[in-house]
């Protein structure tokens, strides 16, 4: 694999995985206060933990905390420690790697907790959060591909066909039309 036409074997480890800020389907929340959980550290930058978790969409559930960024998650260490939803724990997530600040976002599947509404927030705001970053967005859904620039399709562990929503729905032998449409009937209108 190439990085900038340089093998990636040729990097230091720590210099390369320093380029690369994930989300991945099982990510982990500790018993922490919510800054640190974000920061991944105990100092940290609170306006720019805030400024993360707003981006991700936690913003509002961020004002209802009784100890905003140093409330903790969950009852383990403090009695006064807050439950979150699988929605709200992947929003802090995705604010996690935001904060990290890395040129990449990997993002596996990063809605797959968020009910609708809150999965069509992100997505309207993909742009805002990815920023001048390379996202690289992992998906079963394909309807959140659609804001994508480019799309590479796999199948059996190969990539098998290439392009843009455009592109990609309108080869009807190709695998994402197939998919697409498979997905799609369970949101169209009923015939009349």
């Amino acid at each position: 694999m190439l990085l900038n036409g340089i093998n990636v074997k040729k990097y230091r480890y720590d210099e390369y995985m320093n380029i690369f800020s994930v989300v991945f389907q099982d990510f982990k929340l500790f018993a922490l206060p919510l800054g640190e959980n974000v920061a991944c550290r105990t100092n940290y930058d609170s306006a720019l933990a805030e400024d993360c978790l707003i981006k991700s969409g936690f913003g509002e559930r961020l004002k209802e905390l009784p100890a905003g960024l140093d409330t903790y998650l969950y009852k383990d260490y403090d009695s006064s420690g807050v439950d979150v939803s699988g929605g709200e724990a992947q929003k802090i997530a995705i604010a996690r790697s935001l904060y990290k600040d890395a040129p990449f976002i990997i993002l596996d599947e990063p809605t797959a907790a968020l009910d609708a509404v809150a999965e069509a927030e992100i997505y309207s705001k993909f742009d805002e959060i990815a920023g001048d970053k390379t996202a690289i967005y992992i998906s079963h859904r394909l309807s959140s591909c659609k804001f994508c620039d480019e799309i590479a399709v796999f199948d059996g562990g190969a990539v098998v066909q290439y392009g843009s929503h455009e592109q990609l729905v309108a080869d009807e032998t190709g695998k994402y039309f197939v998919l697409w449409h498979a997905q799609a009937q369970y949101y169209a209108a009923p015939p009349a």
